[in-house]
């Protein structure tokens, strides 16, 4: 596999700004939803509520989960309504996604396919954690051996890794049981890397943010539904839908947000079991 670079510039400050939007779980039909939520009408909203923040921001990271019926049309919405940001994507598969549909939809449509973002001072490192069909991840050698050529590349940019799943635990006991299977392989690469600064994923639809000796581990809501936080079963929340914003400054320092939508516009069905 040919792993792609793309190299970007910021302002004077030399901090790098970005928006993390994930597990939008979007359909061909756009009047369908998760579990009582149109997934479209939601991530619209969200969409929405970053233009009217007005924050700037120079890229944005999808961090998997974008489609739920593993539809072209799913990936060309979420195209559509992502452009009236007008910044370029980032992106990499979730355990929901439909990887041929998603690299050629995607692709056709004009989003970078890169998995390496080298800026002034960081670098990001985007890696496929999807077990085709499983609701796990695992990092294959080829992830973990780009990984490593990736942080000996640039021994000297402070690193951020994206991945959809967790590589941690979060408390959750039926969410951890989907975790990164193989956390502990991707532990020993980065180890004698302490330019890495933290792992951003997606996948647990919740608020996530946990600070170890070296490094932090941080999660975003989903611009759908949200799971409840510490839950031993399935539980949903009626926190409303959100997304990230990051400023990875050019020291090293890593400064970050959840907003979430206003109001109780967009609440699940309480009686769900799953999805």
């Amino acid at each position: 596999m040919e792993f792609e670079k793309v190299f970007t510039h910021v302002d004077s400050d030399g901090d790098l700004r970005l928006l993390q939007l994930t597990d939008t779980h979007l359909f061909a039909n756009s009047a369908m939803g998760l579990l009582g939520v149109n997934t479209l009408a939601s991530f619209e909203a969200v969409v929405a509520q970053i233009q009217q923040d007005n924050i700037p921001f120079d890229w944005i990271m999808a961090t998997g989960d974008i489609s739920q019926d593993h539809s072209e049309r799913s990936y060309e919405r979420f195209v559509e309504t992502v452009s009236v940001l007008e910044k370029p994507i980032l992106w990499l598969p979730g355990n929901h996604d439909w990887q041929p549909t998603m690299h050629q939809t995607l692709s056709q449509k004009g989003l970078n396919r890169a998995k390496q973002l080298v800026s002034d001072h960081w670098q990001l490192i985007l890696l496929d954690t999807q077990v085709a069909e499983k609701p796990h991840g695992y990092l294959e050698p080829e992830q973990l051996d780009f990984l490593a050529n990736s942080l000996s590349e640039y021994p000297q940019k402070h690193t951020l890794i994206l991945m959809h799943h967790q590589s941690c635990s979060i408390g959750c006991n039926w969410l951890d049981q989907h975790n990164l299977k193989n956390a502990d392989d991707f532990h020993k690469v980065i180890a004698p890397h302490s330019q890495v600064k933290a792992v951003l994923f997606g996948h647990i639809h919740q608020n996530f943010e946990y600070q170890t000796s070296q490094l932090a581990y941080i999660a975003s809501p989903s611009t759908c539904i949200q799971f409840l936080p510490l839950s031993k079963e399935f539980a949903l929340d009626r926190q409303q839908p959100g997304y990230r914003y990051l400023t990875l400054c050019a020291n090293g320092e890593i400064h970050s947000r959840v907003k979430r939508l206003a109001g109780q516009q967009f609440l699940p069905d309480a009686q769900s079991q799953g999805y």
